[in-house]
């Protein structure tokens, strides 16, 4: 699922700025590649944080997971020109992420917050123990 579109991005954002970020070729309009670019890596971002706690992909956003993923996409067509402003948006969207993914916050999304099983995993078993603290066994 994609947390946020270009669309969200122009309306959280002015459009002005996101075609001077964008606009390699100088054409005065945002470059859709680029901002699908940026929007993929937030979304691979945003999912190392959440794969501990929900169920990938998941079904339903919340608005505050948009806010987060506008605030990380922009702060990636940025790259290396980040304002203070947009650095200090995208600490914050980082640091809500991990208290999300240490179980401190809640995006307000109904998911099981319990980790997913994968099927296919080692599976380790003993037979029964020769020696304890008072018997050493036949020995």
């Amino acid at each position: 699922m994609t947390y946020a579109t270009q669309v969200d991005l122009e309306t959280r954002f002015k459009q002005q700025e996101l075609i001077e970020l964008t606009d390699e070729a100088g054409i005065g309009e945002i470059d859709a590649a680029a901002v699908a670019v940026a929007l993929a890596d937030t979304d691979a971002e945003i999912n190392g944080f959440l794969s501990g706690r929900y169920s990938l992909p998941l079904t339903q956003t919340s608005p505050e997971l948009v806010r987060l993923a506008c605030d990380i996409a922009r702060y990636r067509l940025y790259d290396t020109k980040a304002t203070e402003q947009v650095k200090a948006r995208y600490d914050d969207a980082i640091r809500k992420l991990r208290e999300v993914s240490n179980g401190k916050a809640s995006l307000g999304i109904d998911q099981a917050s319990a980790p997913v099983k994968v099927a296919g995993g080692a599976e380790i078993s003993s037979g029964g123990r020769d020696f304890s603290r008072t018997d050493r066994g036949r020995w």
